[in-house]
């Protein structure tokens, strides 16, 4: 497919702490699913449809028709997995025809998960609609904590707020989660006194602080550059044993401290990062954290570094972007060509992004013959 040049954008992603609890965003659900001990042949017939405008539902129709079957666990991991990508149209898609073709009975949980991705996808009338028609029987605290978690991510404080004294009042507020939904809310819309005042009635009612707690304080106090205040989150999360650091922790306190320029504070933060690599799952999300903070520092060595460990697994087109991007902060063409001939030669899935960082810098730096060609390319 070729581009006009005037088309063509450089989309830089930057770590930003608010994503680091994107899990958590993304549903209310409480259930924890390891990946299933089922061969893994149907997410990877889907996972590379990743336009959403693409429906998902004839792959899952013809893997039926080959006469393969498909387990509960199977399509919740799937959902699992896409929500994790933001893939929530296609997420909603396997919900929906898990129970329209396959007839799978929903569980509290699947409910719970449903609601999000209706109003991520339809909005949140949609999602209040829906939630209207479920049986009472099946309106667990999961559910409701899913529709509070719709208001908090559309913005709508009133009906949060109104919502959230309704879980107090009906003993669903007796947990961090709701009170987590409502500080995620309160960050978005930089309402400190309100995320304080939550903070302060956890306490008073002895609500113990989970790992998103801990995390959406720090991030706060990140945003608005309390350097005391994330010493000491990281203090407590370090000190409680009811809490696991992982690499999102470090790196949301590392994006903090190079936001006011304390260079040797992010880098034991990224130290701590990376020691973290060994026990975390997606170890590819982590390394492209890593290397955009990296980025950052000014270090390109240790890019590199980075980099190196990052080959020993198997990198995909996220990760490709996440170096060259990196590599280009420091203007380093001829290395970000290198990793784009990498790419090239990895056979992966194109994906016009990668070739439009060259395109762009070169562009930037009069090689306009250099951008043609690899526009040519394409």
């Amino acid at each position: 497919m070729k581009l006009s040049l005037s088309t063509l954008l450089n989309p830089h992603s930057k770590f930003a702490s608010q994503k680091a609890f994107r899990l958590f965003f993304s549903s209310t659900s409480t259930q924890i699913l390891s990946s299933p001990k089922l061969p893994q042949t149907l997410y990877r017939r889907i996972s590379p449809v990743g336009d959403p405008n693409i429906s998902i539902v004839p792959v899952l129709d013809q893997w039926v028709r080959e006469g393969k079957e498909v387990q509960r666990e199977e399509l919740q991991w799937i959902i699992k997995e896409l929500k994790f990508y933001r893939r929530y149209k296609h997420a909603l898609e396997v919900s929906q025809w898990m129970t329209d073709k396959r007839y799978i009975p929903l569980m509290t949980g699947d409910i719970a998960d449903r609601l999000n991705l209706i109003s991520r996808v339809h909005g949140l009338e949609q999602a209040e609609k829906y939630f209207e028609n479920i049986p009472q029987i099946l309106k667990g605290y999961e559910v409701y904590w899913a529709l509070l978690n719709c208001f908090a991510h559309g913005k709508a404080v009133e009906k949060s707020e109104t919502f959230m004294q309704k879980l107090r009042d009906m003993g669903y507020a007796r947990t961090p989660w709701s009170y987590n939904i409502m500080m995620t809310l309160y960050y978005k819309m930089e309402s400190w006194e309100k995320l304080d005042s939550l903070v302060h009635e956890m306490e008073e009612k002895g609500i113990y602080f989970d790992y998103y707690t801990y995390g959406i304080r720090l991030s706060a106090y990140a945003a608005a550059s309390d350097i005391e205040g994330m010493d000491n989150i990281v203090t407590k999360m370090e000190s409680d044993h009811r809490v696991t650091l992982d690499y999102y922790t470090y790196g949301v306190a590392a994006d903090g401290y190079l936001k006011v320029g304390l260079l040797d504070k992010a880098l034991t933060m990224l130290s701590k990062l990376e020691g973290q690599m060994i026990s975390t799952k997606k170890r590819n999300v982590a390394f492209d954290c890593l290397l955009r903070l990296y980025a950052r520092t000014g270090k390109k060595d240790e890019l590199h570094r980075i980099w190196n460990l990052y080959k020993k697994e198997k990198i995909f087109n996220n990760g490709y972007m996440a170096m060259m991007s990196s590599l280009l902060k420091f203007n380093a063409i001829e290395d970000a060509e290198k990793i784009f001939e990498e790419w090239e030669s990895r056979g992966l899935t194109y994906d016009f992004r990668i070739p439009n960082y060259l395109i762009d810098v070169y562009c930037r730096n009069g090689l306009l013959g250099k951008a043609e060609s690899l526009l040519e390319k394409g």
